[in-house]
């Protein structure tokens, strides 16, 4: 059995991961990487698009910013629509800050080819992955690869699996909460090839439904239609779908540009938190240890949050300081329980919820009545531009 050796390990070769093995190799702290999937299963992952001024400005400060800067669409802010009108959320006019889409899939991309050129310890399509002795000062992980057992003796443990990984599922059933919450609607959300026909995201409460427009590139578009999470895709036409985002997103003067569809698919909506994100010499980032609705942009941005943080616990303890990494799990969990409430607060806003005729008549009213404060009061607009564009670490 290959016996391997490093400071840290981390499971997980999604953005999260090979994020923290590369600001972990800038400090000059040595790290393994295990990812259960191939490595053409990672690159094809199609998520978020949408990354926030400062995980733009840690991308860049580790040297992965240079597709982002010539390919990445920078927008000033978003649009929300009701009531048959547009408004406008100019977040650099209300605060100086702004976002950039830029797809999650383009970023692992960045931080495959980083760590390709350096030749970084990062083992694809490991099986029988398991971790060890995490109360001990010697936490290990065993896994199969290539046929051969290995194991990997480390400092630290980092758990950048997924919510459905090894490294949460470990920590004892009495030593952790998980708090949940699922929604009754889902996405379903097309890739289309044609350019976009705005310049800034949708985000439309329509009677009907919710609805938005995105965008991946100036020539591919990516829109959202509110669903039932027991929905199936093979019960929308590609003609039914652009049907139902006509409708939704019409506004009188404005059209909406159909393509040919190239992706479709449903995803169910929730909110999930674990009640602690560090247990002994284990550490939990990204969807691990949280998972929030895609209406206010968080999952990408919260992995970087909670990488950059863990990050610069890591560099403190190997320069003799242990004060950020044993406060890793509280920041980090402050920080997520305050971004649960912004994406909590945006998808009930945009999102008409089942109810009998009287009240969702009443809700969906009251909706209207929020939008109509928040994109005329000049605080609410600050408020969302904040949490928007990202909350500082």
């Amino acid at each position: 059995m290959p016996q391997l050796s490093t400071r840290v390990a981390i499971i997980g070769a999604g953005p999260a991961g090979l994020l923290l093995s590369w600001a972990l190799r800038d400090a000059g702290i040595d790290s393994i990487v295990v990812e259960n999937r191939s490595l053409d299963y990672v690159l094809a992952r199609i998520r978020a698009g949408v990354l926030e001024q400062g995980s733009v400005e840690t991308l860049t400060r580790l040297g992965l910013g240079e597709r982002i800067a010539s390919e990445g669409l920078v927008h000033n802010g978003i649009y929300l629509q009701f009531g048959g009108e547009r408004h406008n959320i100019d977040f650099n006019a209300l605060i100086g800050r702004t976002v950039t889409v830029y797809g999650q899939q383009e970023v692992v991309k960045d931080l495959v080819a980083a760590h390709t050129a350096v030749g970084s310890s990062i083992y694809y399509e490991a099986a029988d992955v398991a971790v060890h002795d995490l109360e001990s000062d010697a936490p290990r992980v065993t896994f199969t690869h290539d046929g051969a057992e290995h194991e990997i003796s480390a400092d630290f443990i980092v758990g950048a699996d997924g919510f459905h990984g090894v490294c949460r599922a470990s920590i004892p059933a009495g030593e952790i909460d998980l708090y949940d919450r699922s929604y009754p609607f889902a996405w379903l959300g097309i890739l289309a090839d044609v350019a976009p026909s705005t310049d800034e995201l949708i985000y439309a409460l329509h009677e009907d439904g919710f609805a938005m427009h995105s965008m991946r590139s100036p020539h591919v578009s990516r829109l959202y239609l509110q669903v039932d999470p027991a929905d199936d895709i093979e019960n929308w036409s590609d003609a039914l779908i652009w049907d139902t985002l006509q409708t939704r997103l019409a506004l009188p003067g404005w059209t909406l540009h159909e393509g040919t569809i190239t992706e479709k698919s449903i995803t169910p909506m929730r909110s999930f938190v674990a009640s602690r994100l560090q247990y002994h010499r284990l550490f939990l980032v990204g969807d691990a240890g949280h998972i929030v609705p895609p209406t206010g942009a968080k999952g990408l941005n919260s992995a970087i949050s909670d990488v950059t943080l863990l990050a610069a616990g890591l560099v403190d303890h190997y320069a003799g300081g242990d004060t950020k990494l044993s406060g890793y799990g509280e920041a980090a969990l402050a920080r997520q329980w305050r971004t649960q409430q912004f994406s909590q607060w945006m998808t009930e806003m945009v999102h008409r919820h089942p109810a009998d005729a009287q009240s969702g008549a009443f809700d969906y009213r009251s909706q209207l009545g929020q939008l109509d404060y928040v994109t005329h009061s000049l605080h609410a607009r600050r408020s969302l531009a904040e949490q928007y564009t990202g909350l500082p670490l």
